[in-house]
């Protein structure tokens, strides 16, 4: 309200100080007009003086006190009809009345004498000694006299020398009513001006005053609803908690919180751009007034995270109808300019008095509710779960002793995967694999923390260490071996990857040749341009480019056309039903045939059986890697050597020995895994096949690259 006083109080001063001026205007009008009155009754005295002066015989005679004569009585009778002069008085030097025009019409003025007596007229005597007129402005409350009439006295002079004075009494009422129309004219103008100039400042002030309201109703509005999706923002929908759980308590309606947060909205933004984000925000605010009830309050949190307070719940059945209502309302496609998109929600609930007795404990539920919708799989709803907390303080606790190992380095290592050429027997480089050994859980599952690292921001630190440990270690190594890193989808949306890429090249010394990226489809989805650019940046440093797992994610041949990619990774998935399917064996060959067609190099993972070896090789695979060749070991127990140099040193090993009756050397498939078994270790008792009788799980086989 303090901006509605000051506006009144603004207005107040405008109207008085229309007043006062209109005031002031009318005092000096009035003050004007009196001395216009003035100066034209001394004028009109002074004339008539002069007249008398040069007109009327012996007019010193009359002065100095002798008798008028008639000739002179009636020319001063003449003179009398002259201008707007009804009455005079003649006085002699020392001011005493001498004639009067009563006495030449035989009247007498009210309460007049003929003549003065005593000393005289002051006022004549020293208009006498200093030659000034005197006027006197008069209202008239005599019967018969003028209403406005002026007293004017005027020396009569002669050569120089004041005979007498004059008193003239003047008619001024038409001159009186000339300036009072003109000075009215001006006053109607002026005040015209004003008023106009007083409505001209009204409309300003109330316009002012109207957008000074409007801008305190918007801020007041601001203050409590996001300006996007106008709903309510997180501050007051916490107010309005608040309010919920007090009524509650004294007898109120029941009520739940449902936090709602946006499945793959990230994609939208980073493909189709923010603004097509906002929009997807407008319209799911949209949808969600649309669903509740009068009472029920709707917020946006921020970013893709909403929340929904549902009054007069009477049981999980209401809660769970409203949110698998929101699951179906926003799943439902999203019209963009002409563009559909889809963009599902997960939905966590949590029921006041049940789950929480306060507010704050009440959004910490429907929260971990809505960690663990999102956790089973999305676009779906879940009810707090007492286990959650546990869950969730797990969760912390590995994020905080993640942050810790990549700050030491001393409990993270990388582990490195052989790659054979065409031969399946040459070695020509590896794949670094991240490992986390815990120092009281043990080895930790990179699917569990590399998830981790994305959602909690710490992959680029992580990255980055793995990034610099693999190049440094590469140069340790003979000069034709190659190592590939994997990257993030993460640490491509920092601009400076090329620039990272660059500076731990400089500083481990490793040549960019020897380096390999390997990137996933999904990358490829978002940023497209910036991907771009940066691929090329890499590419024009020499650093190969990989697209790992080709062929599971979103496989589009435009990504083989437009990005510069020296090598395609056939996912472990194909690898494993080959020989199986007839049908992968024709998606294999296609792939082969399409990435060779565009001079692409082909590389197939999880080779784990020798008849899955040679029908790669068949099909003109370029590169190989699995657990038949061999599995990932530490650095300090690389052997670098060819599976080749491996068979032929066994087998002059067995020649050398010349044993009678000795067996014959081992099948070329156990070969391969005793050439990459670290001294010591025991190699996996082969199946009648000849492959490994515990082959591993492709999780186990990728290790979750970074």
């Amino acid at each position: 309200m303090k901006f509605l006083s000051h506006q009144r109080r603004l207005l107040l001063l405008c109207l008085v100080g229309l007043g006062l001026a209109g005031a002031l205007l009318a005092v000096l009008l009035r003050t004007s007009a009196g001395h216009l009155l003035e100066r034209d009754a001394e004028q009109t005295a002074m004339a008539w003086a002069r007249l008398v002066e040069a007109s009327v015989p012996e007019l010193d005679t009359i002065f100095d006190g002798g008798p008028a004569r008639e000739a002179a009585r009636q020319q001063l009778r003449t003179v009398l009809q002259a201008q707007e002069v009804f009455r005079f008085k003649l006085y002699d030097r020392q001011g005493h009345v001498v004639l009067t025009s009563d006495e030449l019409t035989g009247t007498a003025g009210p309460d007049e004498k003929v003549h003065d007596a005593g000393e005289g007229n002051d006022e004549v005597r020293q208009m006498v000694v200093d030659g000034s007129p005197v006027i006197e402005l008069q209202r008239s409350p005599h019967a018969g006299w003028p209403a406005v009439y002026s007293e004017a006295y005027v020396p009569v002079l002669r050569r120089g020398k004041v005979l007498g004075v004059v008193e003239v009494y003047v008619d001024q009422v038409e001159r009186e009513r000339r300036i009072r129309q003109a000075f009215m004219r001006v006053a109607a103008t002026v005040f015209a001006l004003l008023a106009i100039a007083g409505a001209i400042v009204g409309h300003l002030v109330w316009r002012q005053w109207r957008r000074d309201r409007l801008a305190d109703e918007r801020l007041r509005y601001l203050a409590r609803h996001d300006p996007l999706s106008g709903s309510l923002n997180r501050a007051s929908f916490g107010e309005t908690l608040r309010q919920a759980a007090w009524r509650q308590t004294c007898g109120g309606p029941d009520f739940a919180v449902l936090c709602i947060d946006l499945d793959r909205f990230k994609d939208i933004n980073d493909s189709l751009g923010h603004a097509a984000g906002d929009e997807v925000l407008r319209q799911v605010a949209a949808r969600l007034r649309d669903l509740v009830r009068h009472g029920d309050m709707v917020a946006r949190l921020g970013g893709d995270e909403f929340a929904l307070l549902q009054t007069g719940v009477d049981g999980p059945d209401a809660v769970t109808r409203l949110a698998e209502r929101i699951v179906e309302s926003l799943g439902r496609p999203y019209e963009l300019g002409g563009q559909t998109v889809i963009c599902g929600c997960s939905v966590g609930a949590a029921i006041f008095g049940t789950d929480a007795d306060n507010d704050e404990d009440l959004m910490h539920k429907a929260d971990l509710a809505l960690y663990r919708a999102k956790a089973s799989g999305r676009s779906t709803f879940s009810f707090y779960d007492a286990s959650l907390d546990e869950r969730l303080e797990t969760r912390r606790q590995l994020t905080r002793d993640l942050r810790e190992a990549i700050g030491s380095g001393t409990q993270l290592s990388l582990n490195y995967q052989a790659l054979w050429g065409p031969d399946g027997k040459t070695l020509t480089g590896y794949e670094a694999l991240l490992r986390w050994n815990h120092p009281e859980r043990g080895p930790v599952p990179p699917s569990e923390f590399i998830p981790l690292a994305e959602d909690t921001g710490l992959i680029g630190p992580l990255g980055r260490w793995v990034l610099r440990t693999a190049c440094a270690q590469a140069t340790t190594w003979p000069d034709n071996l190659a190592v590939a890193v994997n990257l993030s989808a993460a640490q491509f949306r920092h601009d400076d990857l090329a620039e990272l890429v660059a500076k731990t090249l400089d500083d481990t010394g490793l040549p960019a040749s020897r380096l390999e990226i390997e990137i996933t489809e999904s990358l490829l989805m978002s940023n497209t341009e910036q991907v771009l650019g940066t691929l090329r940046a890499l590419s024009t440093m020499g650093v190969s480019i990989a697209m790992d797992d080709f062929g599971t994610g979103y496989s589009s041949l435009a990504y083989l056309w437009r990005f510069p990619f020296d090598k395609v990774k056939i996912d472990r998935a194909f690898t494993q039903h080959l020989g199986s399917d007839e049908k992968v064996n024709l998606i294999v060959k296609s792939i082969i045939s399409l990435a060779h067609s565009l001079e692409i190099r082909v590389n197939a993972e999880g080779v784990e059986t020798e008849p899955q070896l040679q029908a790669l090789r068949a099909q003109g695979c370029d590169e190989f890697q699995g657990f038949l060749l061999a599995r990932p070991q530490p650095v300090e127990q690389l052997t670098h050597a060819s599976i080749a140099d491996a068979t032929d040193a066994i087998a002059e090993l067995l020649e050398g020995l010349n044993l009678p009756g000795e067996a014959a050397p081992a099948p070329m498939a156990e070969a391969r895994v005793e050439a990459e078994q670290p001294a010591g270790s025991p190699a996996s008792a082969p199946t009648a096949a000849g492959t490994p009788a515990e082959p591993a799980t492709p999780a186990a086989a990728s290790g979750a690259p970074v």
